[in-house]
């Protein structure tokens, strides 16, 4: 089997669907064994940052390993800044670039450098294969190792002399380092009774959270704790849904500012944040003296990098905090229990009266020019609200209103000149498409908001969206 064919294979071993890549000529061997590659994808570039890019949103979105194919030396060098990134934020990648045949980089060749030396200081590991019998080994040990917690980007240099080569391979088989790992049951049972008892909890959750899928547990624990959530300064996923009325966006990033929020609370419980990377330096220390910080992390290097905890857990959060969660409900008194209760209703209220606020200064502004944003962003959330009801609530309402808009002579239909609308059909086959304009089922009512996009948006459908319908 030649270099190129084991390469492939091997990538499919590991469950690679898709490569992205800026081809060069030292890439074009894997060219040519993607002309009869059947099951792996080949996604071009014109530029390698955008490659670079590319995958680190898919390795985020997906969680699968994901492989980058780079152009020797400028192209790892385009990719550097896009690498800055994916490395920041955990993502699984396996970047590999072209390299000269090994028998003439000793003349130091045009783009020639010596790629691991470049890409060693973003990523967990970089190598070269010298050897085709090494291939399989190091390209396994790649993939285990960007997929191992923490999970992050590793390079591997493929010389052409090793992808053109022919020899009996043994592919062998990938490794899988179990991602779920649960934290220490002392240092849990230890971060529950801080959590128990605490009077004013926070949390702060970073993207380790969203990598574990963790979500439904982080919001059982922040509701049972009545915790406002933040999330680390400059997230690169959703650790916590935005919409929850505990969500308080993300961290300040300057010190002062930093220290002004955490003065308010007593616990500060950190799933897989970051503790703190800041825009500034400042003579003024952000993590108060007063405040108790329990960490976990799958990272063992982000345990107590900065400021020691309390309590340091290494642990994956989806394997940990349901054990956390556990130990909290087992030794909160009902006192706790009300007490975060009444936190999480207060902190619902407080939300409802926010958005109150933003709606009517949305109504005031509706009329203002030049357009205001707020307005805008308002009108078109009532669009959207009003799309959904004109789909209906159920897949049987869709299907009827589908069969109703194929009868009637709409713009769309005009061919059709001898089909027309059945009255039954005008104002009662389409019982969803009525309550368009009913107050209750939206935001606002449409004649009191953003009445000059409403209008633009109602034109197609005067004859089924009556403001006085009753």
């Amino acid at each position: 089997m030649s270099g190129k064919h084991a390469f492939l294979a091997l990538l499919k071993q590991e469950g690679v669907e898709i490569m992205f890549g800026n081809p060069g000529t030292t890439e074009l061997p894997l060219m040519d064994a993607f002309a009869t590659e059947n099951e792996l994808r080949y996604l071009l570039g014109l530029q390698e940052a955008a490659v670079m890019g590319m995958a680190d949103g898919y390795a985020q979105a997906s969680g699968k390993l994901t492989v980058v194919n780079l152009h020797v030396a400028p192209g790892l060098g385009n990719a550097m800044g896009m690498l800055y990134d994916a490395q920041k934020a955990g993502s699984p990648i396996l970047v590999t670039a072209g390299q000269h045949e090994q028998n003439f980089t000793a003349t130091e060749p045009i783009l020639w450098a010596d790629l691991p030396t470049i890409a060693r200081p973003l990523v967990k590991w970089s190598s070269e294969v010298h050897r085709l019998a090494d291939l399989p080994r190091l390209v396994h040990r790649a993939a285990k190792t960007a997929l191992a917690p923490p999970t992050g980007p590793v390079f591997l240099s493929l010389p052409g002399d090793i992808l053109r080569a022919d020899a009996d391979i043994d592919l062998s088989a990938p490794t899988r380092v179990a991602p779920r790992l649960r934290g220490d049951r002392a240092a849990v049972e230890a971060a529950a009774d801080l959590l128990a008892k605490a009077k004013r909890p926070v949390i702060m959750a970073g993207d380790a959270v969203a990598q574990s899928r963790a979500h439904a547990e982080l919001v059982e624990l922040a509701e049972l704790l009545g915790a406002p959530v933040y999330t680390e300064f400059v997230p690169n996923t959703a650790s916590f849904p935005a919409s929850h009325p505990l969500f308080r966006g993300s961290m300040v990033r300057l010190a002062p500012d930093v220290r002004k929020v955490l003065e308010q609370y007593d616990v500060l419980f950190s799933v897989g944040a970051d503790l703190f990377t800041l825009s500034l330096p400042s003579d003024v220390d952000p993590m108060p003296a007063t405040i108790k910080l329990i960490h976990l992390d799958v990272d063992p290097w982000e345990l107590g990098k900065n400021y020691p905890p309390a309590v340091a857990i290494l642990g994956d959060p989806k394997g940990t905090l349901p054990e956390i969660v556990a130990a909290v409900r087992e030794r909160m008194t009902s006192g706790a229990r009300a007490a975060g209760r009444e936190r999480l209703d207060a902190a619902t209220k407080a939300i409802a009266g926010e958005r109150a606020a933003l709606v009517e200064k949305a109504r005031a502004l509706a009329q203002a020019s030049p357009v205001q944003p707020l307005a805008l962003l308002h009108a078109e959330l009532l669009r959207i609200a009003r799309r959904r009801h004109r789909l209906g609530p159920a897949r049987g309402h869709r299907r009827e209103a589908r069969a109703a808009r194929s009868a009637r002579p709409w713009p769309h239909r005009r061919r059709q000149r001898h089909v027309h609308l059945p009255s039954a059909l005008d104002r009662r086959a389409l019982p969803h498409r009525r309550r368009l304009c009913d107050p209750q089922q939206q935001f606002l009512s449409h004649s009191q908001a953003a009445p000059a996009w409403h209008a633009r948006a109602c034109r197609a459908d005067r004859q089924l969206c009556r403001h006085g319908a009753s």
